[in-house]
């Protein structure tokens, strides 16, 4: 463990970009649900145990049509726990080795929380492959994207159903929505995460040729987009991979394993820096 740790430090040290590759694990340290299983799912939403709707079938858009309160219940909550939640101290180690690069770094993450942008990540710095929740878009097909900071949705988790006033698209006055890919979803409005995309495939492009250090931290398998993405650019010549997860840390041949939570692995690589 010692020795993987030293060298992920070196890696990360003598890298000329640095690409942030984060999961649901990431947040965990900031007191984030994870959802791992049913299990965990209804310790953070107990009301929904007895009805026995898992994650997968909460985490749908057809809730915003059948029972919008419903909707706004679990994604209002979610809302409001992330804005109300402070980034761990792993991010402000992250964005010490970012700034010292002299390729810079990019942030590509399945977590929809904004929490890379609210530890000081520029916009253009961050790819958020299943959204944000911070946006919102109208769930009648307007066309604009809002950034939400500012709204209010009280939520009775007792009951499962959010109070007051549903937001509400400014253009069309009807019912909104995160623009979040869900499960299910053919109504997810893309194009955020499409122009973030574009940025992190131009700066890729940049990266040919030089020493690219890829940190992926909490990104499991059972959706495994993130770790996908990873281990595909892992291929590429000069991309070295170090992998922390505290269960599954497995890497392809010659990648580098941390099996550990995500601050705790952040917080060893950086004191075997020095």
């Amino acid at each position: 463990m010692n020795q993987n740790i030293k060298i992920a430090a070196d890696l990360i040290q003598n890298a000329e970009g640095l690409l942030i590759c984060a999961g649901a694990g990431m947040g965990a340290d900031s007191g984030l649900p994870t959802f791992k299983g049913n299990e965990g799912f209804w310790k953070a939403y107990p009301a929904l145990k007895h009805t026995g709707i898992s994650f997968g079938e909460m985490a749908n858009p057809r809730w915003f049509e059948e029972d919008p309160r419903k909707a706004w219940a679990f994604y209002g909550h979610r809302y409001n726990l992330y804005k109300e939640t402070q980034p761990h101290e792993g991010f402000q180690i992250l964005r010490r080795w970012a700034s010292s690069k002299p390729n810079g770094a990019f942030v590509f993450t399945s977590n929809v929380d904004g929490h890379f942008q609210a530890a000081g990540f520029k916009e253009d710095q961050v790819c958020e492959c299943h959204g944000s929740i911070r946006h919102f878009q109208c769930t009648q097909g307007c066309e604009d994207l809002w950034l939400a900071d500012q709204t209010e949705i009280p939520v009775d988790l007792d009951q499962f159903e959010a109070k007051g006033d549903l937001p509400m698209c400014p253009s069309c006055e009807r019912l909104a929505r995160p623009n979040i890919l869900m499960f299910g979803d053919w109504n997810w409005d893309e194009h955020r995460t499409g122009g973030q995309e574009e940025n992190l495939n131009a700066w890729l492009t940049t990266m040919r040729g030089k020493s690219l250090a890829v940190i992926e931290i909490g990104a499991g398998k059972s959706i495994s987009t993130v770790r996908d993405f990873s281990d595909n650019l892992f291929e590429r010549e000069g991309v070295s991979l170090v992998r922390i997860n505290p269960t599954e840390p497995q890497t392809p041949d010659g990648g580098i394993s941390l099996p550990m939570g995500g601050l705790e692995g952040l917080e060893a690589i950086q004191q075997a820096m020095g």
